[in-house]
């Protein structure tokens, strides 16, 4: 039985984080040949050692994309040992201090917007005519319920604003790129078992914060945080035939959390 991306080429940005690594493993393991691209040269080898059978080539590439000449180098590398590209996800995410506006640093601000929007804008640029080439393809983007649903976390307003454009951006360039077969749709985790927060640290917040109360497992669905794993089948999903008919949508993958929280 063949797997549901059996001879795709995909090429996966933060593909050394945990729902990168996620994506990476699920499309290895149906059959896809994968190029992860992360700035943690560490993380992308752990996520290259952990992928069973069932793919083909699968490489790791530390690569920042934040940059024209570094997302075209990232681009290139993959399509030239992959032969081709049929896929591509973006599942960087920035790492920067939460903070209030009046606090936030300029650098701060420019940092989420370049490591969440613009690198994200990047790979699709230079993606697009190997996806044209290979007579169309799938663009996954994750996003995140912050910005699209939820705006209750204090501190997040650069991470949520990026966010935020890139589900924009994504309905913007679905119709844009309909005419060559190419689909682009967007996931939203909501709150998912990852080590991101354990990343993000805070800056003084407290004095912008409004005291909220929440019921014990918030989460209505399961009342727990998704696993990476759960998230990355909803991207396979997109990437795969099955959503031919599938572009510039968004798709919450959250358990009800911002519908209840938002």
């Amino acid at each position: 039985m063949t797997g549901r991306l059996e001879g795709k080429r995909a090429l996966i940005v933060g593909g050394g984080g945990g729902i990168g690594g996620a994506i990476a493993r699920r499309f290895h393991s149906e059959g896809a040949s994968v190029g992860i691209v992360d700035v943690d040269q560490e993380a992308a080898e752990r996520t290259i050692a952990s992928l069973g059978d069932g793919g083909g080539v699968a490489f790791p590439l530390a690569i920042d994309i934040g940059s024209p000449e570094a997302a075209r180098d990232a681009v290139d590398t993959v399509v030239e040992k992959l032969g081709g590209l049929d896929i591509t996800v973006h599942s960087a995410a920035s790492r920067d201090p939460t903070a209030t506006v009046e606090d936030m640093e300029f650098e701060h601000w420019n940092e989420a917007l370049r490591v969440n929007l613009t690198s994200m804008f990047l790979l699709c640029k230079y993606a697009i005519p190997h996806l044209r080439a290979a007579g169309g393809g799938s663009i996954v983007v994750v996003s995140s319920v912050n910005g699209n649903r939820i705006f209750s976390n204090f501190g997040f307003t650069s991470y949520s604003c990026s966010k935020a454009a890139q589900v924009t951006f994504a309905k913007m360039a679905a119709v844009e790129l309909a005419q060559w077969a190419i689909r682009i749709n967007v996931v939203c985790p909501g709150w998912t078992k990852t080590s991101i927060g354990e990343n993000t640290f805070a800056r003084d917040i407290d004095k912008i914060k409004i005291p909220r109360e929440y019921p014990e497992g918030m989460v209505p669905l399961q009342q727990r945080p998704a696993s990476s794993e759960e998230v990355a089948n909803v991207i396979l999903f997109l990437a795969s035939n099955e959503a031919s008919y599938v572009t510039g949508t968004e798709i919450y993958v959250d358990g009800a959390l911002s519908l209840f929280q938002g």
